[in-house]
């Protein structure tokens, strides 16, 4: 799919414009899906993962920001990607999703990392460890 039509579109609508990621509408925002496997929990995985994405809810807040909102949910379904990307209800992929934020001077390899950092914190400190 050619975005370069959504782009321009939000240009217009001065998402790119601002020259500050913090203006950005809160419907223009990166969505970004993290659909976490149960076996990131161990062999009962499967019967603590609901429990586990309630549980850090609070705790994943922290990483939603001026120009991506993250909904950290359990993989269930094996046909869905482990990370989706849409902005204004259109899918995204890695790569467009690294160009829209590339556009506000954001980079999401760096969310990304903060998202695995976060992750392996709360699960340690969930499991236990």
């Amino acid at each position: 799919m050619d975005y370069s039509a959504f782009y321009n579109e939000l240009k217009m609508l001065g998402v790119f414009c601002m020259g500050s990621a913090s203006l950005v509408p809160e419907g223009m925002k990166l969505s970004v899906i993290c659909r976490l496997e149960p076996g990131c929990l161990g062999p009962q995985g499967a019967s603590k993962i609901d429990d586990f994405c309630q549980y850090i809810e609070q705790e994943m807040l922290a990483l939603n920001t001026d120009y991506i909102a993250l909904n950290v949910v359990p993989r269930n379904d094996k046909s869905l990607p482990e990370m989706q990307f849409n902005v204004m209800g259109k899918k995204m992929s890695r790569a467009q999703a690294s160009q829209y934020l590339s556009r506000l001077e954001k980079s999401l390899d760096d969310f990304e990392a903060s998202l695995e950092g976060k992750l392996e914190t709360l699960i340690d400190k969930y499991m236990g460890y």
